[in-house]
């Protein structure tokens, strides 16, 4: 007899390396919900908190001019318009003028608008790589990147953590397997990596082009609006926003809405309009999210104020966490890491200390996202954000860390609201 598993019976029985953890977690350490405004300031299970934990880096999600376009655009428009793929029937003047826009600004000829980043990414990689290609690829790439990758059906090669030296060996390797089934070499790494914080070494891998033929994808997630002189991204950054062939980055950081784009050259951004699978078979961007990133992307260019006070909170936040004698690893944008040592059973209690008795929220990072008895306390500062949000947070973690390193925490019993 021929035993067939049961599909439900299977997965039921491995829930993943994050979803094992369901039952304890959801609601307070996995999605939790926040409630109120989309502030430094919110609710959580009926208390104030203080929020570090929101990817609103300019301040742009309650800012006057913004709430105001997304109100009339959505008056104006709802959200069913236009109706039916780009390609099709949903394509408009404001999704064009924003392309053009969104180009200029990250200095590229073209640009293409994405429903969502993370799709856009996998259908980046799966429009411009076929069977003979090879990736080359930071291995500390966003889950997105690495589920397009999946789709890629020729050979990938990683390599160490933005370890130029690394990446020059994978591309040797690479160059040799694409000289032999004709194909070309993809690089793929990222602006600022979302975890460390640690910008990508862009510059570095731009001067590899002239050793090796390859193109380079950037995901410039969270370096867009925050890093470079205008906010441009860290490839102003770092000066190599030339070298950079994909330029990618996601309305849902800096601009606080729903959306993405990738720029480049004309030609290759006709061929993505036609090609990117994602887009093709979707329904277009609706209107009033398009007319919202307008309004915020000027605000983005035309108030570096937002930016500035992004960076004056970013800066006194990383460096009390320094004087205190925090590890906060090496980031070098507004991302910030917090290194602890401890299991996951302590950190999650004094995640729930830092949440009850200080009205702290920030995420937690625990294995097996990172190897175990490491603990990182990620922080997000925003424009938003406060001198004095600062200081209770480092008085907080001043407090909490002791407690931590003590052992108290193996026999802390959580008071949950």
């Amino acid at each position: 007899m021929i035993i067939v598993a049961d599909i439900f019976e299977k997965v039921l029985k491995n829930m993943g390396s994050i979803g094992q953890f369901s039952k304890e977690a959801h609601g307070y350490f996995a999605f939790p919900k926040l409630t109120g405004e989309i502030a430094p300031h919110m609710t959580f299970r009926g208390k104030t908190v203080l929020n570090w934990s929101l990817n609103n880096y300019l301040g742009l999600a309650n800012h006057p001019e913004v709430r105001k376009i997304d109100g009339e655009s959505a008056v104006k428009y709802g959200l069913a318009t236009p109706m039916g793929a780009r390609m099709m029937s949903g394509n408009s003047d404001q999704h064009e003028l924003l392309e053009a826009q969104l180009a200029e600004f990250v200095g590229k000829e073209d640009s293409i608008l994405l429903n969502f980043g993370y799709q856009g990414v996998l259908s980046i990689i799966d429009a411009m790589l076929d069977r003979k290609d090879v990736v080359v690829y930071d291995e500390q790439c966003h889950a997105c990147i690495i589920d397009g990758l999946r789709l890629h059906i020729g050979k990938r090669f990683v390599y160490k953590h933005n370890d130029i030296e690394s990446c020059e060996k994978q591309l040797q390797r690479a160059t040799k397997l694409a000289g032999e089934t004709g194909g070309g070499i993809l690089v793929i790494t990222e602006g600022v990596f979302g975890m460390s914080g640690v910008v990508g070494c862009l510059k570095e891998i731009v001067a590899l082009k002239e050793k090796y033929n390859f193109r380079l994808l950037v995901d410039d997630a969270h370096g867009f609006g925050t890093m470079g002189k205008t906010g441009a991204g860290a490839g102003e950054h770092t000066n190599s926003q030339d070298g950079i062939d994909l330029y990618f980055s996601t309305f849902a950081k800096s601009m606080a809405s729903i959306g993405a784009f990738v720029a480049t050259s004309k030609e290759i951004c006709n061929y993505l309009r036609y090609n990117l699978r994602s887009q093709i078979f979707a329904k277009s961007l609706p209107m009033p999210l398009v007319e919202g990133a307008l309004v915020r992307l000027n605000l983005l260019k035309t108030q570096p104020q937002l930016r500035e006070n992004l960076w004056k909170i970013v800066n006194a936040l990383q460096s009390g966490f320094k004087e205190r004698g925090f590890n906060i690893g090496i980031t070098q944008s507004p991302v910030t890491p917090v290194f602890m040592q401890g299991g996951v059973g302590e950190a999650t209690q004094m995640v729930v200390d830092l949440r009850e008795n200080y009205g702290i929220f920030c995420s937690v990072v625990t294995y097996p996202v990172v190897p175990k008895g490491v603990i990182i306390l990620r922080i997000i500062p925003t424009a938003m954000h406060t001198l004095e949000d600062v200081e209770r947070t480092l008085n907080a973690f001043s407090a909490v860390a002791p407690k931590l390193k003590a052992g108290e925490y193996e026999d802390f019993v959580p008071q949950m609201a």
